[in-house]
């Protein structure tokens, strides 16, 4: 019997995930797993020996050619792709596991190709590792006579329900997996607030990040379980564990709903001090689950998503209508529309951005936008085209200072003045805010709100800059501290500063959505909580538990203190006593 083996990571998404593990391998062919009945078990080894057939054909083919045109014997270089072709090993595997297993030939077939690869790699003889190659030609040209080539390296005809394996997911893959059959995400490195872990509380799917070798240990279709509200990931469960797990996905379910009753309500305090909770949006398609929640409009709008997993940029009429449909849908709520963000772990295959040695550091955000004008003016006009249909606030990602937001002022004035001259409506009166993500603009918080329509203040960034730990490592999670007395320090002084001048300032970063530090932000004055809209009902029932008067002394001593693990163990203890059933919720969900 195969022993249960628990890997631990880290908590990316809440919620329980089972079912069979599919690995992804960017430098191999993926091809998902497809069911077959047993009637089809012929037709698909016949396909199988079509495919090698043809192959067979096309390498003959290529020998003729290479043979005639070089007038030299190279052809025979091919003669070992036709030996793995005729290695009736292999091809007697891969149909008796079509017969016993009842997957799709390509399928079987690219799992058998791996291990032969696997094989021939680990061997000591230079001359047989060297062999890999053949067999991974062979191995795509065998996949390619099976099925559509561009089928060969994506997800969107997947019909089995997965859960995906893989040592690290970008922004753009995550994305391309929105509503298909993918139940969950474990990754070998990644952070608590790294995109993919972004990306998959958006996209509904428990995820677990920074496991470090998963992709080693789990094998394509082990059962695997996904705890992500643990941060474990347990291989081939035993009877007792899949029974412990499957009462504890009831029990979820249960809680899900437990705080539908304040949905309509205002997030309030005891004492009558409001706040605004509202949601990130990176796909237009989550807006029905927004609703549902009771957002009162969106705080965050990734508009990088929309240039992601395509060989264009979107046009202005595309981004135009896109951003009309998100602000007509959150009426009469507003939407923050954020300026383009790529660098760091967000990159667009349409625009060819340098690798830097530092990519968090380097050409990204605002930095990129004033660089490359030419696509910073297209997305200001879509914005401003929709901003008549709509509530709709603007705003720039990365800012440093002051220098930097007059020059995006600037590009927008200029883009405001073409409109006009053209003759094209926008909202003149325009809201235009900065998010406050890097260490110089909360220190010169006081300057930028003297120009600043509003602040929103992106922790995830703001923490790994200010701390000199990556969001995206899992080296580094221990280091990633929201609670640090720094962190703490440049939101206070970020808010203290916005007020001064008479502006609203929230709080856009995974913090916003965390129980364990809302009374804390809530106590330091913070006007909008912007979160996954996930998170938004278990938050209002908490402000709606509290008084302000608390959060404030909260806040107060949490400021005080001179450690993150101490502000941690402050806020919960506060939450055992003020809001019990918040710690007793997270431990069961």
């Amino acid at each position: 019997m195969t022993k249960e083996i628990v890997l631990k990571g880290i908590p990316a998404a809440p919620g329980i995930a089972c079912g069979p593990a599919f690995i992804l391998d960017k430098q191999d062919f993926i091809v998902p797993p497809r069911a077959i009945m047993t009637e089809e078990i012929l037709v698909e080894i016949a396909r199988f020996e079509e495919a090698l057939i043809k192959t067979r054909e096309e390498i003959y083919a290529i020998q003729k050619k290479i043979s005639s045109e070089m007038q030299t014997e190279h052809g025979r270089i091919f003669d070992a792709h036709l030996l793995v072709l005729e290695d009736r090993t292999l091809i007697e595997e891969v149909i008796k596991r079509i017969k016993i297993e009842k997957f799709s030939a390509e399928y079987i077939f690219s799992e058998v190709i791996k291990k032969y690869a696997k094989i021939f790699n680990n061997m000591e003889d230079e001359y047989l590792r060297e062999r890999v190659a053949d067999i991974s030609d062979v191995g795509h040209r065998v996949l390619k006579n099976l099925m559509e080539e561009s089928r060969l390296h994506d997800l969107e005809h997947l019909t089995e329900e997965i859960i995906i394996i893989a040592h690290d997911l970008s922004p753009s893959d995550t994305v391309s997996m929105y509503r298909k059959n993918i139940m969950a995400f474990a990754t070998d490195i990644g952070g608590k607030t790294s995109h993919t872990a972004i990306m998959a509380k958006s996209l509904e799917v428990p995820a677990v990040v920074g496991l470090k070798d998963a992709t080693l240990r789990i094998h394509n279709q082990d059962y695997v379980i996904v705890d992500g509200r643990k941060g474990l990931v347990i291989i081939n469960p035993t009877d007792e564990t899949r029974a412990l797990y499957r009462n504890l996905q009831s029990r979820i379910i249960e809680f899900k709903d437990r705080f539908q009753e304040v949905k309509d309500l205002p997030a309030e305090t005891t004492d009558g001090h409001k706040v605004n909770l509202l949601a990130n949006l990176e796909l237009p398609e989550e807006i029905t689950t927004i609703l549902t929640q009771g957002a009162s409009g969106i705080g965050l709008y990734r508009t990088e998503y929309f240039y992601m997993n395509r060989i264009d940029l979107p046009s202005e009429e595309e981004q135009f209508e896109a951003y009309k449909h998100v602000a007509q849908a959150i009426a009469p709520y507003a939407v923050t529309i954020r300026t383009l963000d790529i660098g760091g772990d967000k990159f667009i295959s349409s625009v060819q951005i340098p690798r830097d040695m530092h990519p968090s550091l380097g050409c990204r955000a605002i930095h990129f936008c004033l660089e490359h004008p030419e696509i910073f003016k297209v997305q200001l006009r879509a914005v401003l085209r929709a901003s008549v249909y709509g509530k709709i606030r603007l705003m720039y990602p990365m800012i440093s200072g002051v220098a930097e937001l007059e020059k995006a002022n600037s590009v927008l004035e200029e883009t405001k003045s073409d409109l006009k001259r053209e003759g094209i409506p926008y909202d003149e009166d325009l809201p235009v805010g900065v998010m406050i993500e890097v260490p110089s603009a909360a220190i010169t918080a006081d300057l930028l709100a003297k120009k600043a329509d509003f602040f929103s203040i992106g922790t995830n960034d703001l923490i790994q800059y200010a701390l000199a730990v990556a969001r995206v490592n899992e080296q580094g999670a221990d280091l990633y501290e929201p609670g640090h007395p720094a962190i703490l320090r440049l939101i206070n002084n970020t808010i203290e500063a916005a007020h001064k001048e008479n502006i609203k300032v929230g709080l856009c970063g995974e913090m916003a959505g965390e129980p364990l530090y809302t009374l804390i932000l809530l106590g330091l004055g913070l006007d909008e909580f912007s979160m996954s809209p996930l998170s938004i009902l278990q938050i209002k029932k908490l402000i709606r538990t509290v008084s302000f008067k608390d959060a404030e002394q909260l806040a107060m001593e949490a400021l005080d203190l001179s450690r993150g693990k101490e502000v941690e163990d402050l806020s919960r203890m506060k939450l055992r006593k003020l809001a019990p059933y918040i710690i007793e919720t997270d431990q069961k969900g």
